[in-house]
């Protein structure tokens, strides 16, 4: 509590002597009127700007994230993994080299920091984390990704070896503990089993699918009648109120999972959880960042989530055909493009970038643009119809 209120003194402080920084936080303090017309390339373009500055400003060709009290910080080998899709189908639609060009850097330096084990350290690099089960299964998404853009052996022998670390490392009851963030069994890892899946796509090797499949019934034994799930935060403390990050993760995982295996179930349990979100968003205006067993809303809006409830509201659209999803994704990301726009009054360096949470003093992320945020609000973008109608869904 105490280091807590200590740094949201500094960086208001900062604020007083940074006049960018100062009207950064001033734009955060007044209300979003959402215009009738907005550009969505405009938009798209300025946030694949940010993710391309995110990975030139390093020492690695991996992705940091940018802090208005220290600045640039280390290269995130998950979502540098999971930020390769979004690049290469972002040069496709702005038909731009950069984009694509950035995504294979990225994959090269991915390549050279696997692991022994196959595995893919967690955190940032320089904390000397052991591999973590999550954090692999995102950069194996860029490693698919990377294989079906350009080919290249290297990229699947990698994401196979990384599968068979992953199935391996998998609890009797089918969750992950002993390799996994915080040691605990979350249902976010809907979103491991999305890339099972797809290696299983490519390989047919019963190993990778029996683990989703095993993760996936554990998973939907933790939901409620309506909709929630247990054990679905990053943190013990506030496991009966999870962040909105990690219900979209949820989400978004059973509806990938659905897409490669179709089950009942699974697509039920998707459509439960995003038509009360739904609900929530379109009768409020906005998504709070955590919400109880009750749908009980509290703290401010995360926008990764909000950007990531976005996509999961516009593959609900396409598989259900219920407007009303399509009408959530197309109002959520035109809220987040004024959002955007409020980048504009800050440093260079954070144009283009969406913050962690909403205002930029919210406690998810406080005061830093993480990069996965920017990510999450390109694929968003990218569902929007005027610009998805001859690409490729995101992976």
């Amino acid at each position: 509590m105490i280091r807590s209120a200590l740094d949201y003194g500094t960086y208001f402080v900062k604020g007083l002597f940074d006049a960018r920084t100062r009207a950064l936080l001033v734009a955060h303090t007044r209300p979003i009127v959402v215009p009738g017309v907005q550009d969505t390339r405009a938009g798209l373009a300025a946030a694949i700007g940010y993710l391309l500055r995110a990975q030139q400003q390093g020492a690695d060709m991996g992705m940091g994230s940018y802090h208005l009290g220290h600045g640039w910080g280390a290269s995130y080998p998950e979502t540098t993994g999971y930020a390769i899709p979004t690049l290469l189908r972002a040069g496709r639609v702005l038909e731009r080299e950069e984009p694509v060009a950035a995504a294979l850097r990225a994959g090269e330096w991915l390549l050279s920091i696997q692991r022994s084990d196959g595995g893919w350290q967690g955190g940032r690099v320089g904390e000397q984390r052991p591999s973590i089960v999550f954090n692999t299964a995102q950069v194996v998404r860029g490693m698919l990704a990377l294989y079906a853009h350009h080919g290249g052996q290297r990229y699947i022998d990698a994401a196979v070896r990384a599968a068979h670390w992953i199935a391996r490392s998998q609890e009797a009851d089918g969750t992950w503990r002993t390799h996994n963030f915080l040691g605990a069994a979350r249902v976010y890892d809907t979103y491991v089993d999305a890339p099972l899946l797809r290696v299983f796509a490519i390989t047919g090797e019963p190993l990778l699918r029996n683990a989703a499949e095993r993760n996936l019934q554990w998973v939907l034994n933790q939901r409620n009648a309506n909709g929630w799930f247990a054990n679905c935060d990053n943190t013990v403390a506030h496991n009966d109120r999870p962040i909105t990050h990690t219900i979209a993760y949820t989400l978004d995982g059973l509806l990938e999972c659905h897409e490669m295996m179709p089950n009942g179930d699974i697509v039920e349990a998707a459509t439960v959880g995003g038509s009360r979100l739904l609900h929530l968003f379109m009768s409020k205006g906005t998504l709070k960042g955590r919400y109880d067993a009750s749908w009980r809303g509290t703290e401010h809006p995360i926008l990764t989530g909000c950007a990531q409830m976005a996509i999961v509201w516009s593959k609900l659209s396409d598989l259900t055909s219920d407007p009303r999803y399509r009408e959530g994704q197309e109002r959520m990301t035109r809220l987040l493009l004024c959002m955007q726009e409020r980048s504009t009054f800050g440093p260079d360096a954070v144009l283009g970038a969406l913050p962690g949470s909403y205002p930029l003093w919210g406690r998810y992320e406080k005061f830093a643009f993480p990069n996965w945020s920017t990510k999450y609000f390109a694929d968003a973008l990218l569902s929007d119809r005027s610009l998805s109608r001859t690409n490729d869904r995101i992976t």
